[in-house]
């Protein structure tokens, strides 16, 4: 497979002689949000992370995502956190798109570069520091963790996509394929965060419709994707979520490959209270 890419978000604000069209979708069944309008004006702090800005693309809200929340997180040189957790329920997950961090778990340091990827169970001591010449972009994936009595929680583990062999899909000759950082019969995982690699002109050929409620942040390529009753066009920069039992499928536009960041939650019970 050619060397990857990772889109980050380049804030700032458009030009006044922009034209005011754009392509953010919001319905009862997905939402998008264009790279276009993840500006400095929408960033956000957090409590405890120095030199640190956020743009908050999910949370759980009432006709939104239930289940997760992510962060697009930037960290200028110096910046970070001693304190980056305040719930001890989330467990998360990290994703490097851009630049060096170094992610200190349980007294061990790791040096995480772009497709870089940790896993940090619920209640993990851990520091995140930018100790590199320039800002720092990754993800911030965070779930309240649901335990199993009898299942032990999951350890934390450091890696890099580059180490991840690609696991195709079966009858598609290899040009749709997922990195799986987590092995999907592993059940003391209650979320998958993979990336999904389709070749240019490669479909997800039949519309997908399951319980498991999406995250997905386009980190290369192009591509026009089946929302519920809606084709939608979405490039590298692009987050779309979708609710549990969202129609959807995809054709990958080229010239390039199409590859996305896909969160999902798995291995549990419905719970049977209505709401949640």
């Amino acid at each position: 497979m050619d060397r990857p890419t990772y889109f980050a978000s380049p804030g700032g604000h458009p030009p006044q002689t922009d034209l005011l069209s754009g392509r953010a979708v919001f319905t009862e069944a997905y939402a998008v949000i264009p790279r276009g309008v993840m500006r400095d004006i929408v960033t956000s702090y957090l409590p405890f992370w120095d030199n640190t800005r956020v743009w908050v693309i999910a949370r759980p809200l009432s006709g939104f995502a239930e289940t997760f929340s992510q962060y697009i997180m930037e960290v200028a040189p110096g910046g970070g956190s001693d304190q980056p957790e305040a719930d001890a329920r989330a467990e998360a997950v990290l994703f490097v798109v851009g630049g060096e961090i170094a992610l200190t778990l349980s007294g061990k340091t790791h040096r995480m570069t772009a497709g870089g990827y940790a896993y940090i169970p619920p209640g993990t001591a851990w520091t995140l520091r930018n100790t590199a010449g320039a800002a720092a972009t990754f993800h911030w994936i965070r779930k309240a963790y649901h335990a199993v009595p009898g299942l032990a929680v999951p350890e934390a583990f450091v890696t890099n996509e580059a180490e991840i062999a690609l696991a195709p899909m079966p009858d598609t000759q290899g040009r749709w394929a997922t990195t799986r950082f987590v092995e999907p019969t592993d059940l003391r995982h209650d979320m998958h965060v993979n990336i999904v690699t389709l070749e240019p002109g490669a479909v997800i050929p039949f519309t997908e419709t399951h319980v498991m409620e999406h995250g997905l942040y386009v980190l290369e390529g192009k591509a026009v994707y089946r929302l519920n009753r809606d084709w939608v066009e979405v490039e590298a920069g692009d987050f779309m979520w979708l609710r549990a039992f969202c129609p959807q499928a995809c054709y990958a536009g080229g010239p390039g490959r199409f590859r996305y960041l896909l969160y999902k939650d798995v291995n549990r019970h419905v719970n049977l209270t209505p709401f949640g």
